[in-house]
């Protein structure tokens, strides 16, 4: 069941918002449509919005391609040894590169496979189609049956 509704002055639709999403209801079930864009809307959105947990995705990600880089350097010496002129077989600066090269590739594909696992893409429930409200400030609140 979705509830809907319309204002033709700006400050009352703030208010309603700001009550509506103040009441608890997720604002992943708030939509509002609005003629312009409006920065008050997006700040009041963000007080109620959970911080992302992308973060932790492209943490892991760096993390891992890190240890990886730094692995998969180390073990290529020690199977195939080419010692030259008394060097060291493990020399770290010279895995760096690698390294630093496999924590750039695994934490942007963490990153992008976090944001599409967070933001549950398709969601083809979520696909409205598009009318014409004109010059009025619209809320939509998507309630479940009871």
């Amino acid at each position: 069941m979705k509830e809907e509704y319309k204002f033709e002055d700006r400050e009352e639709f703030l208010k309603k918002l700001e009550e509506v999403l103040a009441s608890g209801i997720s604002p992943r079930k708030v939509n509002a449509i609005f003629p312009h864009p409006d920065h008050e809307v997006e700040e009041i959105f963000e007080k109620y919005v959970p911080k992302s947990k992308l973060k932790f995705f492209t943490l892991l990600g760096g993390l891992s391609g890190t240890i990886s880089g730094f692995a998969l350097t180390i073990l290529t010496v020690l199977h195939w040894p080419l010692i030259t002129g008394g060097k060291p077989l493990i020399s770290i600066p010279a895995f760096i590169v690698i390294a630093f090269e496999m924590t750039i590739l695994f934490g942007a594909l963490a990153s992008v496979t976090g944001f599409v696992l967070l933001s549950r893409i398709p969601n083809f429930k979520r696909i409205l189609y598009p009318e014409d409200y004109g010059n009025e400030y619209v809320l939509q609140i998507e309630r479940e049956d009871q």
